[in-house]
């Protein structure tokens, strides 16, 4: 158990410690036999099915009520060590929980077998990428501490300029944090047109209304401004320094496996997948994610592998010509929408292709695509129309996944993970438009989620064997980010390449782009 993990001196380095007893061996204790994780079986089986910890399994599947541990050590203020608790009550709290784990196995492993898709995608993917995990934890990112205090002052600097501007503009001062001032402000005393309501009749300030307002007003533009940099700086330029390890001087992140619906990775302490990438302001922080001396960061990225999944699972020829001819997939998208030679197709146009192309994987309506390209509806939909004509196996595909999920209540990757979609066949309109939706996207993240996790496996499987100067220290979404010695660069990218590559077999090639430098965000 992780408290008594804790209490012999071994370090938190995330889930790990507490599902796996076989990765314990990394931190020096040897485990005899073998222990089935029951959390990613349940994971598997059922993702979104419950909780997967073992006192949320063991009440939906045994109809038992565990004993919690703050049960028998207290919980806040008061809580005590678990070497500290009585010898009676460890022992019952211990044994209970080898007992409902086997029990939980006994119940979830035959069910597995019944499905040998779902038993493969545990057995070959999901148990193999836990001591991958555990060594990335441990290992941990070195962060530049002295670096984001620097980039923190500027975002106060920054942040106090926006809250005078946004003073001026209200024509006086208000917390900009507070949403019901900001109501007060914004739709009282300005005026502005009400978007949507709360669920208490309350005008909203959600993110997306400010968007839409801000195309009109200033105010609105300037409160979204101030959101994001405040977020930044909470978030990562304050935080991260006080989250480096003081024995490692890294930053050790917990990798989630059974959190996310599709089978995406989550972190957290800290959120490597939220990072921002999108601004000048965000990709700074990645400056601070720094290589040891005589080592570079190399980062290696799936190239649009959603819309090559799509591509495999349509089987649209369109999109797979695009991808077999190595062309921009979304100049060549913007050509057959905008009907203008490839080599004539603007900025513009390619902006709103991509928009299309990423739009319609994640179940965009005409009315989400206008918000976004600032155009009208009608407009959007000959979009979408166009589109649709032009890749006819695409919509073919979409009315088909639609189809499959309402008959058999949920939808596959291509390596059979399933997500089930409890609400496709529901009477209420939105939530059953969330569930199609749904339906069309996770075949595709869900199966780039597989990929990049198979891949992660041969990767780490080479580098065990081989033992390059180089470790894996990081993935975020459809990337894995290394530390490599600078004299073994181009060996371990050449091999890294071939195995992310050849992570799995699609009508279309799986390409990888790489780059290194001192510091993440150098080496994009």
């Amino acid at each position: 158990q992780k408290p008594l993990l804790e209490d012999a001196g071994i370090p938190k380095l995330g889930q790990h410690i507490k599902y796996d007893m076989n990765v314990l061996s990394l931190y020096g204790i040897e485990v005899k036999g073998v222990a089935f994780d029951t959390m990613l079986e349940s994971y598997v089986f059922n993702s979104t099915g419950s909780r997967h910890d073992m006192d949320s399994l063991a009440l939906k599947y045994l109809g038992r009520q565990t004993t919690k541990y703050q049960d028998i050590a207290g919980k806040g203020a008061k809580q005590i060590l678990f070497s500290q608790v009585h010898i009676e009550e460890a022992s019952h709290y211990a044994a209970e929980d080898a007992d409902i784990t086997l029990q939980l196995h006994q119940h979830l492993w035959p069910r597995l077998l019944e499905e040998k898709s779902l038993a493969a995608v545990l057995q070959e993917i999901e148990m193999p990428l836990v001591p991958v995990l555990a060594r990335m934890e441990q290992r941990g990112v070195l962060i530049d501490g002295s670096l984001l205090g620097t980039q923190s002052q500027e975002l106060a600097k920054q942040i106090l300029k926006l809250e005078k501007a946004a003073h001026g503009s209200a024509e006086q001062p208000f917390n900009l944090g507070s949403p019901k001032q900001l109501q007060q402000i914004l739709f009282e005393k300005l005026g502005l047109p009400v978007i949507r309501k709360t669920p208490k009749g309350q005008a909203s300030t959600a993110e997306d209304v400010l968007q839409e307002l801000a195309a009109d007003y200033e105010l609105p533009g300037l409160i979204l401004e101030y959101r994001s940099l405040s977020k930044l700086k909470s978030t990562y330029t304050d935080k991260l320094p006080e989250q480096i390890n003081p024995t490692t001087g890294r930053v050790h992140t917990s990798y989630h496996q059974a959190v996310a619906a599709t089978g995406r990775l989550s972190s957290s302490d800290p959120n490597l997948q939220n990072i921002p990438i999108r601004t000048p302001l965000g990709r700074r922080i990645r400056e601070a994610f720094i290589a040891p001396d005589g080592f570079q960061v190399m980062a290696c990225d799936y190239s649009q592998i959603e819309l090559r999944i799509m591509a495999h699972l349509s089987g649209d020829e369109g999109l797979l010509k695009a991808f077999h001819d190595n062309i921009d997939v979304h100049r060549a998208t913007a050509g057959e929408v905008f009907s203008v030679p490839y080599e004539e197709v603007d900025n513009d146009h390619r902006r709103a292709a991509k928009a299309i192309n990423f739009g319609l994987m994640y179940g965009m309506s005409a009315f989400g695509l206008s918000r976004q390209l600032n155009i009208g509806r009608v407009e959007a939909q000959a979009y979408m129309d166009t589109y649709f004509m032009r890749y006819p196996g695409v919509a073919e595909f979409m009315d088909k996944t639609r189809e499959q999920a309402r008959e058999r209540g949920y939808v596959e990757t291509l390596f059979g993970r399933r997500l089930y979609l409890p609400d496709i066949n529901a009477s209420n309109m939105q939530r059953r438009q969330g569930a199609e939706r749904a339906a069309i996207n996770a075949p595709m993240q869900g199966t780039a989620a597989d990929i990049i996790k198979r891949a992660m496996i041969d990767v780490d499987a080479w580098l065990q064997h081989e033992e390059p100067a180089a470790h894996l220290v990081m993935q975020v979404h459809d990337e894995l980010v290394f530390e490599v010695r600078e004299d073994q660069i181009d060996h371990v990218r050449g091999k890294v390449v071939d195995l992310m590559a050849g992570a799995a077999e699609l009508d279309v090639p799986l390409v990888v782009d790489t780059g290194h430098g001192p510091d993440w965000d150098t080496a994009h």
